[in-house]
């Protein structure tokens, strides 16, 4: 069933159309000249990781996240932080690229892990098996290929028997075979569900994304948002629709120097508002989110031009070689830093680190005696 875009309530949509896209737009230009973009985009990154897992009801920390970016994890990686740390890589790759690259045919294929594949309006079908597909099937043959299916799913258990058998005897085992399909086996403890027809919703949301072309921008990216959510588009990647919003944002030149964060957004949401019965209340949630995404990024972009004046205040009659400069520009451009971190970027001892932390005056954020970390804010 296609997603209806009719008896869409304008009326009631509009006013804060319009307030989203001011504060965005404000957020924006004051990005385009500011001396900390750069490390407010970063920030950006992690913060948003973190809530597209807290919007799965999982707790990501922070800290944890920063460290395992930095390979200098305190404890074993969670499955969860694994996730939060693609959605960060992700959103680096996407504000890396050119801003029409994430919704270009290879940026899409590539970023719902399709690799090569062919578009679904040719008539592939596929199901995601975190990049690979699977060949097309025509509607009259669907008995047959079932059959098909069911006939490998019986070898597949065959060959397992086969190699347990030569396993308990002692004998040496075979390599295993690939799946004549080239689908990948299960990674992480993910199960797919073989009727899920990902191809298919993915042209769904494909054909919203054109037929919203002539709507203002912000109610566009609503509406795309709550189509990817109403859709279900991808069975184990939900978090990938609000990027592929945010990239559009960033196209059509609203959201031109950085990356919305619509998870940071959606996270001062309520639920109950997000997961509304009537759509016109969702569209209302998520113009509420992009909104308070952009107030939130212009709060965070101030707090750190404030940081970085404070710590510049610091650095004056300093001698050339200091490495306070570089610790500065470090420590705004993580949410916070490590005597490891500081360490590896700027080639000092870990005393040498601590001194320059003391010089500094960097809040200590974790409050413990050991594997302690530091922040300007």
């Amino acid at each position: 069933m296609a997603y209806a875009l009719d008896n869409l309530p304008l009326e009631t949509l509009i006013g804060p159309v319009a307030k989203a896209t001011e504060v965005l737009a404000r957020l924006d230009e004051r990005l385009a000249r500011s001396p900390v973009r750069d490390g407010f985009v970063e920030r950006q990154h992690f913060a948003d990781a973190a809530s597209a897992l807290w919007l799965e009801g999982e707790l990501v920390h922070l800290e944890d996240l920063v460290l395992h970016d930095s390979h200098m994890d305190i404890r074993t990686p969670t499955h969860e932080l694994t996730r939060a740390h693609a959605v960060l890589r992700t959103r680096r790759r996407i504000f890396a690229q050119e801003p029409d690259w994430a919704l270009s045919r290879d940026g899409f294929l590539a970023l719902a892990g399709r690799g090569g594949a062919t578009p679904a309006s040719a008539g592939q079908k596929s199901r995601d098996g975190e990049g690979a597909g699977t060949a097309s099937v025509e509607a009259d043959g669907r008995d047959d290929a079932e059959a098909d299916r069911l006939a490998e799913e019986f070898a597949e258990i065959d060959a397992v028997l086969a190699r347990s058998s030569k396993i308990l005897s002692g004998a040496g085992v075979p390599a295993k075979a690939a799946r004549p399909d080239d689908r990948p086996e299960p990674q992480n403890g993910l199960i797919y569900d073989l009727d899920w027809n990902e191809e298919e919703r993915l042209a769904e949301w494909q054909a919203v994304l054109a037929e919203t072309r002539e709507q203002p921008v912000v109610l566009r990216a609503a509406i795309l948002l709550e189509a990817w959510s109403d859709i279900e588009v991808l069975q184990h990647a939900t978090w990938l629709g609000p990027l592929f919003v945010a990239a559009l944002l960033r196209q059509e030149g609203l959201a031109a120097h950085h990356l919305a964060s619509l998870h940071l957004g959606a996270k001062t949401v309520p639920r109950e508002r997000r997961r509304a019965r009537n759509r016109g209340d969702r569209l209302l949630a998520l113009l509420d989110a992009i909104h308070d995404a952009a107030l939130a990024g212009l709060k965070e972009h101030d707090r750190l031009v404030l940081a970085k004046n404070q710590l510049e205040r610091r650095l004056r009659e300093r001698r050339a070689s200091s490495k306070l400069p570089d610790l500065v520009e470090l420590v705004l451009s993580r949410p916070l830093v490590s005597t490891g971190m500081i360490q590896e970027r700027l080639k000092v001892t870990k005393q040498g680190a601590l001194n320059l932390i003391g010089e500094l005056g960097l809040r200590e954020m974790t409050g413990r005696g050991r594997f302690r970390a530091w922040g300007v804010i």
